[in-house]
């Protein structure tokens, strides 16, 4: 079996054994007590990592579908789309392809799109809803939510977050923020296996989204509303990917999401120097590619000198024993990218970091 502490990839990320070993419970039926009470501990265990006293929805499907759901669900209107990387494209995409009226700002990937850039779109045009990732994982970039949603509040236009490498791992506010909807996927910082994803939508973004058209079935957050609070979902769920929520809540609940937090941000700001030290170390232009007021605590992406490949370094870390992820979309020759989030340790990060070192020394000869 593979040691913990070896997958760095920037999600899926790894999984506790005990976490895995928790879904091996039996089979029940979902339309009963037994069920309900194991809801309530997933509810338990996910209200305060979001920081609400909402409920949580949970999906039996990758993010992407509570990315679909949010555009769906939002009131009738324009839809303004914050692009900075290959994840927020998905999202402009999802709201063209659900037939909103979508307009594109931002488009640069080394950045966030600038608070200024939104405020012209906004006084310009009336939108009912806007799209933002807050950390995107192609580039390591994490723009500031709580800033989006109080400019946002200003035009009465929803914000609309994709938190799936942020929540669990940077700060996220829900209710003292005033996020409308904000959603994650369950094998990223939360460090659970793949297939469910969680959100939470304000009062207010539900009542309006009984205005929408077209909502569908599957991804009705009205109806997700209704079931959730009988401790229910509208669908039959993912029921061993449950046990194993309810397990990892609890190990968070141990561990605190503050604590959690400046984990994250400590294994970050390592990461960052090690990329400071690699290109002094190898004498080649090495950097972080996010911004340095801009960065998230659980994806670095590091931009690489023109004589090396990024495919050559992840296969020379894998032939060491660790994984790491390499560039995603335009970036995929240019960068490689680290995951440290989850349950991962300094003591991990540092082994996988230090066999990259080596990697990228032997490509340089």
């Amino acid at each position: 079996m593979t040691p913990f502490g070896t997958f760095f990839l920037p999600g899926p990320t790894e999984v506790r054994p005990e976490v895995l070993q928790a879904m091996l419970q039996p089979m029940l039926p979902h339309r009963g007590a037994a069920f309900e009470s194991l809801f309530a501990r997933v509810q338990a265990g996910l209200k305060p990592i979001f920081r609400t006293q909402r409920p949580v929805y949970v999906s039996s499907s990758s993010a992407t579908g509570l990315m679909e759901a949010a555009v769906r669900c939002a009131r009738p209107g324009a839809v303004l789309c914050l692009v900075n990387g290959a994840f927020s494209e998905r999202f402009a995409h999802i709201a063209h392809a659900c037939g909103r009226d979508a307009t594109v700002v931002g488009g640069e990937w080394h950045r966030p799109v600038p608070l200024d850039v939104v405020e012209d779109a906004l006084r310009t045009r009336r939108y009912s809803a806007l799209t933002v990732v807050h950390s995107e994982t192609s580039t390591g970039t994490l723009t500031d939510i709580q800033a989006l949603a109080t400019l946002a509040r200003q035009f009465d236009c929803a914000v609309l977050v994709d938190s799936v490498t942020g929540l669990g791992g940077v700060p996220v506010e829900t209710d003292a923020w005033g996020l409308d909807f904000v959603l994650t996927g369950s094998q990223k910082a939360l460090a659970l296996p793949p297939g469910l994803a969680f959100g939470v939508a304000s009062e207010h973004f539900i009542a309006e989204a009984g205005q929408a058209q077209g909502r569908g079935l599957y991804f009705d957050l009205v109806e997700f509303e209704q079931y959730v609070h009988r401790n229910q979902t509208p669908n039959t769920p993912a029921l061993s990917l449950l046990y194993a929520t309810a397990v990892q809540g609890e190990r968070i609940a141990r561990e605190t999401i503050a604590r959690r937090w400046e984990r994250h941000q400590e294994m970050a700001e390592h990461t960052y120097s090690w990329v400071h030290e690699l290109r002094q170390r190898a004498g080649a232009p090495f950097c972080v590619y996010a911004p340095e007021d801009a960065r998230s605590h659980t994806v670095t992406a590091v931009s690489l000198p023109p004589n090396l490949a990024g495919d050559a370094i992840v296969k020379g870390v894998a032939k060491r024993g660790f994984v790491i992820g390499g560039g995603y979309g335009k970036l995929k020759a240019s960068t490689i990218r680290i995951g440290h989030m989850g349950d991962h340790t300094m003591e991990g990060l540092e082994a996988v970091l230090e066999a990259t070192a080596e990697s990228i020394e032997e490509l340089l000869g």
